[in-house]
């Protein structure tokens, strides 16, 4: 990836299209709002995928992430609650609950900040 200075912030270009970069929302997507989609994102479409696999059908979910982020310490994250909204056939509670577990093993992005972040989650089925 290559990051190109702009007058406010930084630009980068990918197959899908270009991103905006900056500390100020005005100009563009602020780092940690691109971190924690990524945390969230990567979650749930592993998520998605476990649930599939165990043949639960998935036809919505929704990710609301619930950030804390600490103002004494340069603004850091220093937590990610993110809560699952799963609607589909078949769910079964006991089982979505593990899934939620296994998807975050194997979340990538959430094995690149766990230790660094709390990450918790939750989940309600529709």
């Amino acid at each position: 990836m290559k990051f190109h200075m702009k007058e406010n912030g930084f630009e980068t270009s990918f197959e899908y299209g270009t991103i905006q970069i900056s500390g100020n929302e005005e100009y563009g997507f602020r780092p940690y709002q691109l971190m924690v989609s990524s945390v969230a994102v990567c979650g749930g479409g592993v998520l998605r995928k476990v649930l599939e696999k165990q043949r639960m059908k998935v036809s919505d979910m929704t990710v609301d992430a619930d950030v804390t982020r600490d103002p004494d310490a340069a603004n850091k994250i220093t937590k990610i609650h993110l809560h699952y909204t799963i609607s589909g056939e078949d769910l079964n509670e006991a089982k979505v609950e593990k899934a939620v577990a296994l998807a975050q093993k194997n979340c990538p992005m959430a094995q690149s900040v766990i230790g660094a972040i709390e990450l918790t989650e939750s989940f309600s089925l529709k």
